[in-house]
């Protein structure tokens, strides 16, 4: 049986919203009626509800975070650092799945209306002209996790998408690499998809190789299937590439499985390097050299920025996050 803040009152003998000030911390009482009300919550095995408990202090201590895939590896290291800080907060999150799907997505944004969230935080997707209205009618911050938008004054936290390829496709120029494939996502994706291929063609033309259209394969997403799917394709259209470019890890992973069917040695006859470091790729054989963002601490920062936003209502300042080389076994050196 769960007991009411009614049921802690009587136990305790005083009124309910005597109860009501101690669980929020309003003072107006004694220090001996304070313990008489928390020995009667710990005998009873109260829990106030939280929705309750902001229609009177006006706060719910509730953020959401909205994910295009949420089951995905990449969702699930951003998920960590939110809910670090949360969990240092002393608040909660909502995680809700769009599967980048504009009617499900306006619809959790209805939902999280109606319970009375106090911020969000919206991860690696486009974030549409509906989507911004729909919020800015909630009147609450929002912060954009691994995504980005030249429309609204948004704060974001993300890596450089473009010079990040850039760096990539620069490690395996320096490992004497020239005729050098790519796998990439939607071309005309704006966050993950043409800025990775500019700077995969920036990498190129600045160590003085001719970027060569033939050489780039895109793809409708960037999970397994799509890198798995499109080796073939990309081995067709440019059967002399010693390296392939993956614009995503689970993309790379597919490269890998892709090359094992076709009896294609990995990193002997082809060299494959990734996108994001994810846990995957460490378990791939060989295991993966990615270019690594950190997911984690995108997560904790974008949550940080989001509870400062909450607590001061100021907006703060976008932040680009550190990119780097993880060396792993999936490059060979041709000098």
């Amino acid at each position: 049986m769960s007991h009411t803040i009614k049921d802690v009152a009587k136990k305790a003998n005083v009124s309910i919203a005597t109860v009501s000030r101690v669980l929020n911390g309003q003072g107006g009482y004694s220090i001996k009626t304070k313990e008489k009300v928390l020995s009667a919550i710990k005998e009873l095995g109260y829990q106030p509800n939280a929705l309750a408990r902001g229609l009177i202090n006006k706060r719910t201590k509730t953020i959401a975070i909205l994910f295009p895939e949420v089951s995905s590896m990449f969702s699930a290291k951003i998920l960590r650092g939110v809910e670090n800080v949360v969990h240092e907060q002393g608040a909660s999150v909502i995680v809700c799945n769009t599967a980048s799907n504009g009617i499900r997505t306006m619809k959790y944004l209805q939902l999280l209306h109606e319970k009375r969230i106090e911020g969000i935080i919206f991860v690696s997707e486009v974030l549409k002209e509906e989507y911004y209205e729909a919020v800015s009618s909630m009147n609450i911050p929002i912060v954009l996790a691994a995504t980005e938008t030249y429309r609204y004054q948004l704060p974001y936290v993300k890596v450089n998408d473009r010079h990040a390829a850039y760096t990539a496709v620069e490690y395996l120029i320096n490992k004497g690499h020239q005729k050098i494939g790519m796998i990439s996502g939607n071309k005309y994706d704006p966050i993950a998809g043409h800025p990775r291929i500019e700077g995969y063609k920036e990498a190129l033309r600045r160590n003085y190789i001719t970027v060569n259209e033939k050489y780039i394969v895109d793809a409708k997403g960037f999970g397994f299937k799509d890198g798995f799917e499109n080796l073939p394709r990309l081995l067709e259209a440019a059967p002399d590439i010693t390296a392939v470019f993956a614009a995503s890890d689970e993309m790379a992973v597919g490269v890998i499985s892709a090359a094992y069917r076709l009896g294609i040695r990995i990193p002997d006859d082809l060299s494959v390097i990734g996108y994001d470091n994810l846990p995957l790729g460490e378990m791939s054989i060989p295991p993966l050299t990615t270019v690594a963002q950190p997911l984690e601490e995108i997560g904790e920062m974008a949550a940080n920025m989001l509870f400062t936003m909450i607590e001061t209502g100021e907006t703060m300042e976008s932040r680009i996050m550190p990119h780097k080389i993880i060396e792993r076994a999936s490059v060979k050196t041709l000098y």
